[in-house]
């Protein structure tokens, strides 16, 4: 889709925040190629884009498409109508993926309620990642206490001794899928959010600047956190 949108519209990337939203597939649909625009005023394409949008899009928005392309240039290509056709077609494929998306979506969400599982009502899992909790564990209760958890999810550190010496270093074995995923949910329990730029999870970010303090260094203060994340996910 990129590709094909980058060839008719150079500056593509700014027209909307979201190349496949509502309002952008609209578009794309409806206006293929530059050649489709032609004709169109401000106040007919903001009307467009008002229906689109459902009235959340204004004419500034449109007054910037139209620049935009304008500062492209002309762009004319071979086969055109053919070209058209690819973009449209790749719309219809992306919009009926994304129905096809909230039906799997919705029947997750009741397969994780039939479990009893309330992973969802913590900060930071959704739908997929609680599922993918449950795909990597299976039944928690395999698992006697929370430090068998961890070394299975590759997250306990492994002592190593020779000569009457004894390091710990960081386990290289378990199930590196679930380490994944719980290396991922302790990155989103630090993020900053950008807007008030605060913390997602204060108490997270906190304990993660504590260990920072400490002299561990920022990889080393994050599996910290995924083991905090193991006591709770296993709490669940």
């Amino acid at each position: 889709m990129h590709l094909q949108l980058s060839h008719h519209y150079p500056s593509y990337k700014k027209f909307f925040s979201k190349v496949d939203g509502q309002t952008a597939l609209a578009f794309w649909e409806r206006y293929p190629s530059p050649a489709h625009l032609k004709g169109e005023t401000v106040e007919s394409l903001r009307t467009f884009l008002l229906t689109a949008s459902h009235k959340s899009c204004s004419t500034r928005k449109a007054k910037e498409i139209l620049s935009l392309i304008q500062a492209d240039g002309e762009i004319k290509r071979e086969y055109q109508t053919t070209r058209d056709f690819i973009i449209q077609s790749m719309v219809r494929d992306i919009r009926f993926k994304k129905q096809e998306i909230k039906k799997v979506d919705k029947e997750l969400k009741a397969l994780i309620k039939s479990l009893g599982m309330q992973l969802e009502t913590m900060p930071g899992i959704d739908t997929v990642t609680a599922s993918a909790f449950i795909a990597e564990i299976g039944d928690i209760h395999r698992f006697s206490h929370s430090d068998k958890l961890a070394r299975y999810a590759g997250i306990a550190p492994v002592r190593m001794g020779s000569g009457g010496k004894e390091t710990i270093q960081k386990s290289k074995q378990g199930n590196r899928k679930l380490y994944t995923i719980f290396y991922n949910l302790a990155v989103q329990q630090i993020h900053i959010c950008k807007g008030s730029k605060t913390p997602r999870n204060p108490v997270f970010y906190e304990y993660y600047q504590k260990k920072l303090a400490e002299g561990k260094t920022k990889q080393q203060a994050l599996i910290c956190i995924m083991r905090r994340l193991v006591n709770i996910i296993y709490g669940f």
